[in-house]
C-alpha cells in the first residue's frame, strides 16, 4: 500500500485553498498590504489562511490567555485577539518598536487593542517573568529559530493540562528535511527533534505555510 498521500501544491491549488480561508478583513487587507512595503521581511507575515487556522484553535480550545512569541506586523496577533473573548488576553512578544508600531495600528483599527500585552525585549526574559503555574491556554512561537526550543521549554510548564502550543515555519521551507540542513533549517530539524521526544506532550506537523507544529500538553 502507497503510503503517500498529498497534493503538491501548485499556484492553482493554493489560489483554492485561499478561497476556502475566506476573504481577509478591511483591516487585514490594509495590514497585509502595509507589511508588503516592508520589502524582504514581509514574508515573515503569516498566510491569511494561517490566520483562519489560528483563530479556530482559539475558539475550538476555549483560549483566553495566549502567549505569542514573535509578533512582527501582528497578523497572528490580530488573529488570535479576534478570536478570544472580551476579557482574554494575548501577551506578545518582540524585539521591534518599528514592527510592533505597524501592528498597534491594525489593532486599534479592529477594536482589539486592549485584548493585547505587548512587551518589547528579550524573549526568553519575557517568557520567564511571566507566572510559573500553568495558567496558559496556547503559545505560538513564531521568532528566532535557534531560540524554539528553549522558549519552548520555558512555556510548557505554563501550559495548562490539555493547551496547546504551536511552532511556526517547522519545515523551513522544506530544507528542514534536508539529509545535512544547516543554518535556520539545522536548527528547525533539531527543535523537531526535541519536540517529538518530549514526553510532555503529543504533536504533529501540519504542512500548512510553512509548516506549522501542533502539539497538546498532557
Amino acid at each position: 500500500m502507497n503510503d503517500f498521500k498529498t497534493v503538491v501544491m501548485t499556484p492553482q491549488i493554493y489560489r483554492y485553498v485561499r478561497t476556502q480561508a475566506g476573504r481577509p478583513t478591511e483591516v487585514q487587507e490594509k495590514l497585509i498590504a502595509r507589511t508588503a512595503e516592508l520589502g524582504d521581511s514581509a514574508e515573515m507575515q503569516i498566510p491569511h489562511e494561517q490566520a483562519v487556522l489560528l483563530s479556530l484553535l482559539v475558539k475550538l480550545t476555549g483560549a483566553q490567555t495566549v502567549v505569542e512569541v514573535g509578533t512582527y506586523t501582528g497578523y497572528s496577533t490580530l488573529a488570535f485577539a479576534q478570536a478570544l473573548p472580551p476579557h482574554g488576553k494575548v501577551i506578545t512578544c518582540d524585539v521591534s518598536a518599528e514592527w510592533t508600531a505597524i501592528a498597534e495600528e491594525a489593532w486599534q483599527a479592529a477594536g482589539v487593542r486592549e485584548r493585547i500585552d505587548l512587551r518589547i525585549g528579550s524573549a526568553a526574559e519575557t517568557l520567564a517573568a511571566l507566572p510559573g503555574e500553568p495558567v496558559v491556554d496556547l503559545v505560538f512561537i513564531d521568532a528566532d529559530k535557534a531560540g524554539y526550543a528553549h522558549y519552548w521549554d520555558l512555556l510548557v510548564p505554563r501550559v495548562r493540562q490539555g493547551g496547546l502550543l504551536l511552532a511556526d515555519n517547522t519545515l523551513y521551507y522544506g530544507e528542514a528535511a534536508d539529509e545535512q540542513p544547516t543554518g535556520n533549517a539545522a536548527a528547525i530539524d533539531a527543535f523537531n527533534r526535541f519536540v517529538l521526544a518530549d514526553e510532555r506532550v503529543e504533536s504533529v506537523l501540519v504542512p500548512i505555510a510553512d509548516g506549522l507544529t501542533v502539539a497538546r500538553k498532557k
